[in-house]
């Protein structure tokens, strides 16, 4: 069993991955790299929204950012979320193809 603060740092993977809007840009990008107007129109998000979860996302490592002119382009940077992105979708795809009565629950 991992101890007391393993546990509250997979906790906190798992709480940035939580939030819809971090969940779609971060799916995004498992796609490749992206302009702050990119993700705010595939997200859904204003782009000030997108611009504030990015920050989270830098400040926790999970994504980085690459500066071209006055533009940023953002990567995901952690293969190991890339892994539960992975697994989440898959698992989400999986379930909802054995269970569809399920897809409308939610």
């Amino acid at each position: 069993m991992p101890v007391e603060n393993e546990l509250a740092d997979t906790a906190e993977v798992f709480g940035l991955m939580a939030d819809p809007g971090r969940l779609r840009l971060l799916i995004a990008l498992r796609e490749g790299e992206l302009c702050v107007c990119d993700l705010a129109a595939v997200s859904g998000l204003s782009e000030s929204a997108t611009s504030h979860a990015l920050r989270l996302l830098r400040a926790h490592r999970v994504v980085a950012a690459r500066r071209s002119g006055r533009m940023a382009y953002y990567r995901l940077d952690d293969a190991h979320v890339r892994m539960l992105l992975d697994l989440a979708v898959a698992h989400t795809e999986h379930t909802e193809a054995i269970h569809p009565e399920r897809t409308g629950d939610r």
